[in-house]
């Protein structure tokens, strides 16, 4: 594909975000950055949150994955919407009534510092990994297309891609976000739709035809119910809901963008309309993915051993020339979606849960706030680094589910917080909370010989927040009837 086209696409991508941003960070104040004021509109909020919780992973992975676990991966999705009903019902309410910025200053207010500064450190960690990760994996993709053509050295590419994030998100913050957000989220789900279309064309198929092929093939096989299985279906739908709770609900990125509702009501609006088009997309990314494969047999193309690589090595390959250019806005807008919300939140929680930035003045704030945006990019970008000097997709991988890790003790302690009103003794709190993720690992590795042949998958999760869980009650006091948050 022509450089120079891509760098057309580039630069129209990137004036349409700064144009965004020039309009959404004008006078914009600290409050700005962290709650946008509380003046988002929730319609927006809804469509938008769907490009950060699906980024690169999804748009790249899910369509692969297809042809090695057909439709299974929809019983989590189908798990997500109880999670979100939680979210909705439980943690929304709670979050408005506390009037928080940050999520994790609950934990102060229900445990103490010991617990918020825990709890706020597990997500910077799993945020920093994941985000990383996120980037590393589009990035890897954008330089094999894109920046290796014009000899451009992967550190370079990946250094002006952050560097863009922090020129568009430094003034406007999550003000800015809720916007751009729902930019990428229409590039990556129009990508999505016109390539099912002219895949369907290039194989002479109307909606029915391809709808009849899907279904009738093995990839549209969604339920699974051995219970020996990875995927089982009990272990995949009640996964998907503590993902979701803790992914979202427990996550300061996503619900920072959630609390930039005016009120209640219009952020619970929200996540129900957010459901609504998180299912519809998920269904369209399961049935690119079908339709990726059956066109791979179609052409006699041989699927890559890296699945990841199907949905780019068709696009660029085998499609025309516009198709190549959705894919690339909808890749480049994946790339951005879950980038920017990271770096926003990252700095919105360091800054109000580890320096006291409600009691600095406005120049302080400005002036902190500033230096940590700019030290998250700088850690970001080192991370993503590392990744491509390991340069082993199972190392990396690893390092990737090992973050997942840390998702387990937010979820025990919000959830003795909310569930109980037994005071802990406080200091011991983050001995548990790092004890927990590494019982959680051992007890996977050992999980076939434990119980009977059992294999975790996602529900580790569970166990991990149940460890946490159980940890606290060892380190409780008697019940405390006052508590009424």
């Amino acid at each position: 594909m022509n450089p120079l086209l891509i760098l057309f696409l580039f630069f129209f991508y990137f004036l349409l975000i700064f144009l965004i941003s020039h309009f959404t960070s004008k006078n914009a104040t600290s409050l700005d950055f962290f709650n946008a004021n509380k003046s988002s509109p929730w319609y927006i909020v809804a469509f938008g949150m769907i490009g950060t919780s699906l980024s690169g992973v999804t748009f790249i992975s899910v369509p692969g994955e297809v042809g090695n676990s057909s439709f299974s991966y929809f019983q989590i999705v189908l798990g997500y919407l109880l999670g979100y009903f939680v979210i909705a019902t439980i943690l929304m309410p709670l979050y408005y009534k506390l009037n928080l910025v940050s999520i994790y200053t609950y934990l102060d207010k229900r445990f103490g510092v010991f617990s918020y500064k825990t709890g706020s450190f597990f997500f910077l960690l799993s945020r920093i990994i994941g985000s990383s990760f996120r980037l590393f994996l589009v990035a890897s993709v954008l330089q094999i297309i894109f920046f290796d053509s014009l000899n451009i050295p992967f550190f370079i590419s990946v250094f002006f891609t952050i560097a863009l994030i922090w020129i568009y998100t430094y003034k406007g913050g999550i003000k800015t976000i809720v916007w751009t957000d729902t930019l990428q989220t229409f590039f990556m789900l129009s990508a999505v739709i016109i390539t099912i279309l002219i895949i369907m064309n290039e194989m002479d198929l109307n909606f029915s035809k391809a709808k009849d092929m899907i279904f009738s093939s093995s990839y549209s096989d969604v339920f699974i119910f051995d219970w020996k299985n990875e995927r089982f279906f009990l272990k995949q739908f009640f996964s998907g809901a503590f993902i979701a709770i803790v992914m979202t609900g427990l996550d300061q990125d996503m619900m920072q963008k959630n609390l930039t509702c005016k009120n209640l009501n219009d952020a619970q609006k929200n996540i129900f309309w957010f459901c609504v088009v998180l299912l519809f997309a998920n269904i369209l990314f399961l049935s690119l993915g079908a339709l990726l494969h059956l066109y791979a047999d179609f052409i006699e193309m041989p699927i890559p051993t890296r699945t990841d690589n199907l949905y780019p090595l068709i696009a660029i390959n085998h499609l025309s020339i516009f198709g190549s250019i959705v894919f690339l806005l909808g890749i480049i807008a994946a790339a951005y979606s879950s980038a920017d919300s990271a770096l926003t939140s990252l700095t919105t929680a360091f800054c109000i849960d580890f320096l006291n930035f409600e009691k600095r003045n406005d120049i302080q704030k400005k002036s902190m706030r500033l230096k940590v945006h700019l030290l998250f990019s700088i850690i970001i970008f080192f991370v993503i680094q590392i990744f491509n000097l390991i340069n082993d997709e199972s190392v990396i991988n690893a390092i990737f589910k090992a973050a997942g890790y840390t998702y387990g003790p937010l979820l025990g302690l919000f959830s003795f917080g909310i569930l109980t009103n037994y005071n802990i003794i406080d200091k011991y709190s983050p001995i548990i909370c790092f004890v927990s993720p590494i019982l959680s690992y051992i007890i996977n590795i050992y999980s076939e010989s434990i119980f009977f042949g059992y294999r975790f998958g996602f529900e580790i999760l569970l166990l991990n927040g149940l460890i946490t869980f159980l940890g606290l009650f060892l380190i409780s006091l008697k019940k405390n009837n006052s508590i009424k948050i």
